[in-house]
């Protein structure tokens, strides 16, 4: 038995996420961690609410809450949304949490220590109208890289450079709108990155076996311009983690906070801290997965995130963790994903266009959305959501396919022999051949999963459905049948079992649905199907089953073209 740690990006706490949010860390995590779990490993699956810096401030400004009483709004809104889609974490928290307080104090004292952090003197916008210092994200401007209107002051979404809020062209405050800005001189506190640029590079260079997407925009950052950058780890902020070394005050820091990308990651090892105290798990439980003098250098730790959260993960966080001399566990695979745009576009919380995880759930049960997503996950390019193509998938592959299959079995058995697995007749040439191919494809299909090939597995989870149907309709026991009763109950046998293996396969990418076939063939046997053979007698004759409902129903035309309509938005 393996032990995986495994994290997703962090969502932040401003708003609810949509579905291109979803598919770009938290979902395919889960597929990762269902797998794992289901092949009888021991997972620990962390992700919990980003809830410092400027975007919770100016969410809660608008609602007109504290700060802290938004965040804790929010993150109910956002677990119970996480439990609606079906995502397992074994723990869901929040970087507010006392925690990741300690642990982030914890780290600054340490990198202070080895001189890694230096006290700067620099020059930071400051808006007269507001009176007060702006940080990065209350700053909007046109990046002076890609001449987009909208970027942010620590980095532009449209190309992710890295950005200081005093490049920005035409800066604006983000609070007021106002222009009247200008640049004063205040003091914070910088991680020594460029300290730290060797062995980063040498650990990246390590790491073969990353996805492309992961090491070329790791090198960039290492390598374009003057090289990696010295980076600003403290904000004039009122809600955040305090500035300390440790437990102790940090002079001519005061009345400032730490970063919110400098403790964010730091919370993927709180949150796991919160787990142990959650579960009375001991306090130092979460150690054996963190610590490798506790146990953690066994430990296996898979990251998945979108592609604008990597250069975080591959140097902010390794140089805090490697800058504090102790011995913490490092990622050994970044799993990063492009963006899923929508419908010829981008999605869009301002203009109301794309389907959000509460909208979507209004429409449709999540594994619905979880079949489309993962089967064009965005992993080599950016993907497109469209309705059509979600339509024409969910008919096809979920109805017409799975659906299909469990209903025509179980329901011919039930019309012929009852709500029970026949008894009768042996197994010939072509149940030999179907077990022969679904071993060979099953065997393709745990490959893929384990190198998280999302849309590979996917694709031969489908074809596993397909074998099954396509042996169907060949064996055809509903023909059978009339000459030989005894034939007709071995082929439904075989097929009963088989809607049981699939829905022990299918559970990682649809999980309710899988529950629902397992409930259907009365049993609650998830075990793997490692000999394919004898997964297929395990649900013995005599054994009662009840006919599942509908798993999935179609989506008709007319309901496709008034969601169309209804998230379309407004159109730049």
């Amino acid at each position: 038995m393996s032990r995986i740690l495994i994290t997703s990006a962090l969502p932040y706490i401003n708003g609810i996420k949509h579905l291109g949010n979803l598919v770009g860390s938290q979902l395919p995590a889960d597929l990762y961690a269902r797998f794992q779990r289901a092949r009888g490993n021991e997972v620990m699956f962390i992700c919990a609410t980003d809830e410092h810096g400027t975007p919770a401030e100016l969410a809660a400004a608008k609602t007109g809450e504290e700060v802290a009483a938004y965040c804790a709004r929010m993150h109910e809104v956002q677990a119970d949304l996480a439990r609606g889609f079906g995502l397992s974490f074994d723990h869901f928290g929040r970087s507010s949490s006392p925690q990741n307080h300690a642990l982030t104090q914890h780290f600054a004292g340490k990198l202070y220590e080895a001189g890694l952090i230096e006290e700067v003197s620099e020059k930071q916008v400051y808006s007269i109208a507001d009176g007060r210092f702006l940080p990065d994200r209350y700053i909007e401007g046109t990046c002076p890289n890609c001449g987009y209107e909208n970027a942010r002051g620590d980095q532009c979404e449209n190309c992710t450079k890295q950005l200081d809020p005093t490049d920005l062209i035409n800066p604006r405050s983000q609070i007021s709108g106002s222009t009247d800005l200008e640049v004063r001189e205040t003091k914070h506190l910088f991680l020594k990155q460029s300290a730290m640029r060797d062995k980063l590079n040498d650990w990246i260079d390590s790491k073969s076996d990353w996805p492309v997407l992961t090491t070329s925009i790791a090198k960039k950052w290492l390598n374009d311009g003057d090289g990696l950058q010295d980076r600003g780890i403290t904000r004039d902020l009122d809600w955040g983690i305090p500035v300390k070394r440790g437990d102790e005050d940090w002079p001519g820091m005061e009345g400032k906070v730490f970063y919110v990308w400098f403790d964010a990651p730091i919370e993927y090892i709180a949150a796991t801290a919160e787990w142990a105290e959650a579960t009375k798990g001991g306090d130092t439980a979460w150690e054996r997965w963190w610590r490798t003098d506790k146990g953690a250098d066994d430990v296996r730790y898979v990251q998945f995130m979108g592609k604008d959260n990597v250069p975080f993960h591959t140097l902010g966080f390794p140089a805090t963790i490697m800058g504090s001399n102790e011995p913490w566990k490092l990622v050994d695979y970044i799993k990063s994903f492009n963006y899923l745009n929508y419908d010829g576009g981008q999605f869009s919380t301002s203009q109301g266009r794309g389907v959000f995880m509460d909208q979507a759930l209004d429409i449709l049960p999540a594994d619905y959305w979880r079949w489309w997503l993962l089967r064009h996950a965005p992993e080599s390019s950016d993907s497109e959501f469209t309705w059509e193509h979600f339509q024409s998938s969910v008919n096809k592959d979920l109805a017409d396919v799975l659906g299909n299959f469990v209903s025509r079995v179980t329901k011919f058995c039930r019309s012929k022999f009852g709500e029970e697995v026949p008894s009768g007749g042996d197994l010939g040439e072509a149940e030999t051949a179907l077990i022969a191919d679904l071993t060979a494809r099953i065997r393709t299909y745990e490959k893929h999963m384990d190198a998280i090939e999302v849309r590979k597995a996917a694709q031969e989870l489908r074809a596993i459905w397909a074998v099954g149907n396509e042996y169907l309709q060949e064996a055809a026991p509903w023909s059978v049948f009339k000459e030989d009763p005894d034939r007709a109950a071995a082929i439904i046998r075989l097929m009963l079992n088989l809607i049981r293996v699939y829905a022990v396969l299918s559970a990682p990418f649809i999980p309710t649905a899988a529950a629902k076939m397992l409930s259907g063939m009365n049993t609650m046997d998830t075990g793997w199907p490692d000999d394919v053979k004898a997964a297929l007698s395990v649900l013995p004759e005599g054994h009662a089953f009840t006919v599942p409902d509908v798993l999935f129903a179609k989506i008709s035309d007319e309901e496709r073209e008034g969601w169309q309509a209804e998230f379309a938005g407004k159109r730049a």
